[in-house]
């Protein structure tokens, strides 16, 4: 649980950083923003915010190498020692990452640090719900499908609206739910998908590629409500659900309103950090909701297993 919250504050402290770099907020706002883009990469600055963020990285890094370890004594703890094991080489991944992570330019490593960061509050959760197994009912209902077609629409979701904001493509749509006057993103946008893209300066208002990001983050959104939403209400008559369940509604929403009132409110600092805090807890519940399905899956399995052997047994 430590490392999950000491990996929250990174991804924080991170997210603050770069956008705070980016210029957005800045004083001679919009015209400020992405102005780092136009220059070669400067030496960095150990403010006391950095020196903090590079102290928790490595205090996360000698946990996650600490939790391996336990993980694997007296033996090895399943499935726990698969997520401890997936989050240490993810770490490991960052830190090599960030060799290049002083270039702004570079989209796909942006990308690949938002993602990864994500990810470190993801994995590092799952390691907790690994280990606490206990106090699930055997019968629930379950969502199947909904579930996991709910959880491909938030992956992808995420992972436009990371490279949107690797991009420093914030100001190419400016309104909700259109983007200004523009419903369906045009086909000369497609470049902004290239993998190896260089991003010179910030996409303007009206951009092609900054507009198709924001309607396929905003379109994909809608469809993810929709399915998690669904698969949700459904788990409500679970008692082992419902909790897990309500969070995930509420996250659901707070994430869509927190959206929009980043777009309107002129993509204010603590609104677009709050959008990524949001989203990382959302995957948790997620991550949650879905252990917890598969949990009473197994669990109900090995229960009628071994009533089938009593039956045997006693006949």
């Amino acid at each position: 649980m430590a490392l999950t919250v000491l990996s929250a504050l990174v991804v924080l402290v991170s997210a603050m950083m770069r956008l705070d770099g980016a210029g957005l907020g800045c004083g001679d706002w919009p015209a400020c923003y992405g102005q780092l883009l136009g220059r070669e990469p400067q030496a960095l600055e150990f403010g006391i915010v950095r020196v903090f963020h590079r102290f928790a990285a490595s205090t996360s890094l000698v946990l996650g190498c600490l939790l391996v370890w336990l993980c694997l004594r007296p033996r090895p703890l399943l499935p726990a020692i698969h997520y401890a094991s997936l989050l240490l080489l993810l770490m490991l991944a960052l830190a090599m990452l960030g060799i290049w992570s002083s270039d702004p330019r570079r989209v796909a490593v942006g990308f690949l640090n938002i993602m990864g960061g994500l990810g470190l509050v993801t994995f590092s959760w799952r390691v907790v719900l690994a280990c606490n197994r206990d106090g699930f009912p055997v019968s629930e209902l379950r969502p199947g499908l909904l579930l996991h077609l709910g959880i491909g629409g938030l992956s992808l979701t995420v992972m436009f609206g990371a490279w949107l904001g690797a991009s420093y493509a914030a100001l190419a749509c400016t309104s909700v739910p259109d983007c200004d006057g523009a419903w369906w993103p045009a086909a000369a946008g497609i470049s902004a998908l290239n993998p190896l893209l260089r991003q010179d300066a910030a996409p303007l208002n009206g951009d092609a590629g900054g507009v198709m990001l924001h309607l396929l983050h905003r379109y994909l959104a809608v469809g993810t409500v929709v399915l998690l939403g669904t698969a949700a209400v459904r788990l409500l008559a679970g008692d082992s659900h419902r909790k897990t369940a309500r969070m995930v509604l509420a996250l659901l929403i707070l994430e869509l309103a927190l959206g929009g009132l980043m777009v309107l409110g002129g993509l204010d600092l603590w609104a677009v950090v709050a959008h990524g805090v949001c989203a990382s807890a959302l995957l948790a519940a997620v991550a949650t909701l879905l252990w917890r399905s598969r949990l009473v899956r197994v669990e109900g399995a090995n229960a009628r297993t071994k009533l089938a052997g009593a039956r045997r047994h006693s006949g």
